[in-house]
């Protein structure tokens, strides 16, 4: 696989994977919860490790294609800023849109 196709299949990756928390009603889309509505608090936790998903997956790409690269607090910071971007979509649907209903 080609750098450039495993990067925007990365960034696929997190886009997908930042708005699940958002989408549907299960923890972690696997595991049914307790009450019918899962709560912000809830979705806020599946998002962080959802994030800590998409950087593990990220690390074995990189790994794969040769040695990975050490990274300091900066990179996680930048990171995490376009998880959330990129969680934008499904926040707005989960709790502006269908709020409007």
């Amino acid at each position: 696989m080609s750098a450039n196709l495993s990067i925007w299949l990365l960034i696929l990756l997190a886009l997908i994977a930042a708005n699940l928390p958002f989408i549907n009603q299960r923890l972690m889309v696997v595991l049914p919860l307790r009450t019918a509505v899962k709560g912000l608090a809830w979705r806020l936790l599946e998002l962080v490790l959802w994030y800590a998903f998409v950087i593990g997956v990220g690390m074995a790409m990189e790994r794969a294609q040769g040695q990975n690269q050490p990274q300091r607090w900066e990179f996680y910071a930048v990171t995490a800023a376009m998880f959330l971007t990129l969680a934008f979509p499904g926040f707005v649907y989960r709790y502006l849109v269908r709020r409007g209903r």
